[in-house]
């Protein structure tokens, strides 16, 4: 994920150090402001995860709703698939595994992006001859839609492009398939928490007349799920220094994960994300949380700086993951790190082709090293699966399983 990989760096960059928008981003970033401002005078209070909603999926003006570039090098980040095809052809080869079992085999993919991990899905499952059924998308954004059908019109034949089926939503009914998620948990609306040596807080927004903007507005925690959480959360850090902890809790997993499993009768789920495990998330040296923004191949930690221009992330409780998963009825099949699953997914063989020139090898090897080494996606990036009705050991937690962290 790095170009550099705005979502991979560490750098923080002050509001002060990131580059304006154009006059057009500005005016979108200040409509979807007064639509925000609407919802808050209405309702007179805003939690952040209902702000991080608007800001990324109010339509047409979110984020992730909205027309502007967010991947490549005009956008603000780069995505595994977007790094390299053997990245999805390994995670076709552990799809395949699956859907081999399956006798309706379907694929399921959350956020498409531009269509390229799936277009390379395809093509690695038509060259292995594993014939599916369905490829359906489920994709709410009517621009990034537009992207993924040019980027099939252009790189599949017809046979596989009309396998692809566009949903709002889940199916309705049961069905046999292996679902795929590439960093999209990161992207889910999250809680903020504060932790201060007398009292927890939950994180609200305010909209500051004075100076235009949001900003945060802390306030005591009165939902119970969070109150039990933060009360979780001061026994394993302890005593906290006046400046406080911060940190986040995704509040949706749990009937995410729940919609999963009801539609699925048999397969897989494969969740790819930048994360730890809960005892590494919550370590009590981690006193500002995980929230990154990453706007223009640049990461800080204000959600606040022109809404709908920016991605809002955090990184993902794996341990989390895995409870809300064996609670909604599937089995922890495997936990890795990214170059771990790769590995037993098949990268060391697709990585060396006798007839590629000079210059195909060494742009292999950098792609190579970007999704495996420690300090870029490596290690940062974890792979989990989750599995009903389905009991072979996978593929790609042959090499390296970390169930064990979680």
């Amino acid at each position: 994920m790095k170009s550099i990989n705005a979502r991979q760096t560490h750098r923080q960059n002050s509001p002060k150090s990131l580059p304006e928008p154009n006059e057009d981003g500005i005016l979108h970033s200040q409509k979807l402001s007064k639509n925000i401002q609407r919802y808050l005078a209405r309702h007179k209070n805003l939690p952040f995860s209902k702000f991080m909603e608007m800001a990324l999926y109010t339509p047409q003006l979110g984020y992730y709703s909205g027309g502007l570039p967010k991947i490549g090098k005009t956008g603000d980040f780069i995505t595994a698939p977007e790094v390299s095809p053997i990245f999805s052809r390994c995670l076709a080869r552990q799809a395949a595994q699956v859907l081999a079992d399956l006798e309706e085999p379907n694929i399921i993919e959350f956020g498409a992006g531009q269509g390229t991990m799936a277009k390379d899905i395809l093509l690695e499952l038509n060259d292995m001859q594993l014939n599916i059924h369905r490829y359906y998308i489920v994709e709410i954004s009517a621009d990034l839609r537009a992207r993924q059908k040019q980027t099939f019109e252009e790189h599949l034949p017809s046979e596989l492009a009309d396998k692809i089926v566009w949903l709002d939503s889940l199916p309705k009914t049961p069905i046999s398939a292996v679902i795929l998620a590439n960093e999209v948990l990161d992207a889910m609306p999250f809680e903020r928490i504060r932790i201060e040596p007398h009292q927890a807080l939950q994180g609200f927004v305010r909209y500051d007349e004075n100076t235009q903007k949001f900003d945060w507005d802390y306030q005591t925690i009165t939902e119970p799920g969070l109150q039990k959480f933060a009360n979780q959360l001061i026994k394993h850090i302890g005593k906290v220094s006046d400046l406080g902890y911060e940190t986040e809790i995704n509040l949706n997993l749990k009937p995410w994960l729940k919609s999963l499993s009801d539609i699925l009768s048999m397969g897989a789920v494969f969740l790819i994300d930048y994360g730890y495990s809960r005892q590494e998330y919550y370590q009590p040296a981690r006193v500002m949380g995980t929230l990154r923004c990453h706007y223009q191949h640049r990461a800080h930690n204000n959600p606040f700086y022109y809404p709908g221009l920016q991605d809002i992330t955090a990184h993902v409780d794996f341990t989390a993951v895995a409870e809300e998963a064996f609670d909604s009825g599937f089995k922890v099949a495997g936990f890795t790190t990214q170059a771990h699953f790769l590995m037993g997914s098949g990268l060391l063989e697709m990585s060396f082709n006798a007839n590629a020139d000079i210059g195909e090898q060494i742009r292999t090897a950098q792609q190579i090293k970007t999704l495996t080494l420690p300090d870029e996606m490596g290690e940062t990036f974890k792979a989990i699966a989750l599995t009903k009705h389905f009991n072979q050991p996978l593929i790609g937690f042959n090499v390296r399983d970390l169930r064990h962290q979680l």
